[in-house]
């Protein structure tokens, strides 16, 4: 749609906001992009702790590989020979309640072999990223609070299994602020459709609702399905930028008559974002652009693309990518722990090529790489039809860090001989929350918003940074 002045002057007249906005068919379909990114000086005008690093970081960005569903320790980073003595058999130790009913130890159907200088065992199913392991901090003993999805989602995401809270990449965007005004300050890569909770995974919750995440579908190989709405098919640049000014002199006449909502500032902020994204999002979400080498590398499918996304984002100044296996819960396999080997297959070789990458694009020291779920799975078999899975564990699990200041070629805690509860150096998801901002430059105890009268942080009254996770 074409406005000329004096179709300006009458839709002024006679139009009050809300139906301008449903009316002028701009392209900014961008509404559905609203949480979006706040520019630097926005970010630097904020009161209290969350103006920037607090002191000198080790990470500047953040891509966080997230294998929903709970991948099994056992079976990935966490070598228990033990567990073949029993095969079939109950544990000496016995088994902890869980979700669901189990019985006796299951040995991992998956060959482990040390890799690296560090010698550190890792399973045949992530061979390829165990070429990396000199590079990466697996912790062994981590820990969760509820064996079940939804809280233990939140938990990981959130800092809080049960209550509304602003997510890790929100806290981190609302730190560190934008590094590039032409992209969103955290993205959310999802092939599918959503994980279960949705976007409460990367909500914003009273944080200005511009540090939520974005999230794309990264099914789609098509730039324009990816990122939709992104241009205009019925407006060229020059009419965009008119209509955008005009739109933003009705957003300030009702701003000014709505002092402090920041919902509203974030929804103006967004349009503007969006004129913006146009040629940078392109850019940024187009694989093809890459050498061929670079494509070979990360290997096929959607996966290796959407990870090679991460990168180029981060490349671009994006503070925060979440990668995600895919919609619903893909390692949830109660049932045939074998499709851990078929998951892995996906994702191995990307990731493998990612930490080199980065590494030879000088990145690795400052971006900080991490990868896990919300929790693990038990190291005895699930009773079900098939017995061929594992339910859910949340009293020790495996993660992993690379980067950003991490030890490399490291193995930090463990578990019990048979992989079931974390008995050593024992690390709380508040913990590591707490670490990750540290190795960002924040003292977690610092970094705060005010929200019903009490200031508000990611790890709530808990955390502490673990140190021998540091290099």
């Amino acid at each position: 749609m074409r406005f000329d002045d004096g179709a300006m002057r009458a839709a002024r007249e006679l139009l009050d906001r809300r139906t301008l906005l449903t009316r002028t068919g701009m392209g900014m379909g961008m509404v559905g992009l609203a949480p979006l990114l706040m520019s630097d000086a926005t970010a630097s005008d904020r009161t209290g702790e969350g103006a920037g690093p607090h002191f000198a970081p080790k990470a500047k960005r953040v891509i966080h590989l997230f294998m929903n569903g709970g991948p099994s320790q056992v079976d990935t980073f966490d070598y228990k020979p033990e567990l073949a003595k029993y095969a079939g058999k109950p544990l000496p130790t016995g088994n902890l309640q869980t979700e669901r009913k189990t019985a006796g130890a299951f040995p991992s159907p998956f060959r482990f072999d040390r890799y690296g200088k560090s010698g550190i065992w890792v399973s045949e199913i992530f061979k390829e990223t165990a070429g990396c392991i000199d590079d990466i901090c697996v912790v062994n003993s981590m820990q969760a609070q509820i064996p079940n999805h939804e809280p233990s989602l939140m938990l990981m995401n959130c800092g809080d299994a049960v209550q509304t809270r602003p997510s890790m990449g929100s806290w981190i965007t609302y730190g560190l602020g934008s590094a590039n005004q032409n992209l969103p300050s955290f993205v959310v890569l999802c092939p599918g459709g959503f994980p279960i909770k949705d976007a409460e995974n990367w909500r914003s919750a009273f944080l200005p609702g511009a540090y939520q995440g974005t999230f794309v579908d990264t099914q789609h190989a098509d730039v324009e399905k990816l990122i939709e709405n992104i241009r205009s098919p019925h407006a060229d640049g020059a009419t965009q930028r008119r209509q955008l000014d005009f739109l933003r002199k009705v957003n300030e006449r009702h701003q000014r008559e709505r002092p402090g909502d920041t919902a509203l500032d974030a929804r103006i902020a967004s349009f503007e974002l969006a004129y913006r994204m146009q040629s940078d999002a392109s850019d940024a979400f187009d694989t093809s652009k890459e050498p061929e080498s670079v494509r070979k590398m990360y290997g096929e499918g959607t996966m290796a693309r959407t990870i090679l996304t991460a990168r180029r984002l981060v490349e671009r100044g994006v503070r925060f990518v979440q990668v995600w296996q895919g919609a619903g819960q893909p390692w949830d396999n109660h049932d045939d722990i074998l499709e851990h080997q078929r998951l892995a297959r996906t994702i191995d070789q990307p990731i493998a090529a990612l930490l080199k990458d980065l590494k030879q694009r000088g990145m690795l020291e400052d971006t900080l790489v991490v990868w896990g779920g919300e929790f693990g799975r038990t190291p005895v078999v699930e009773v079900t039809g098939k017995s061929f899975g594992r339910d859910h564990n949340s009293y020790g699990f495996s993660m992993w860090l690379a980067g950003g200041g991490v030890k490399g070629g490291h193995v930090y805690g463990a578990t019990d001989p048979f992989g079931f509860r974390a008995e050593k150096d024992v690390v709380p998801v508040h913990d590591l929350h707490a670490t990750i901002l540290h190795l960002l430059g924040f003292d977690h105890k610092r970094l705060t918003f005010r929200y019903a009268g009490r200031d508000f942080r990611l790890t709530d009254v808990h955390g502490n940074v673990v140190k021998g996770l540091l290099a």
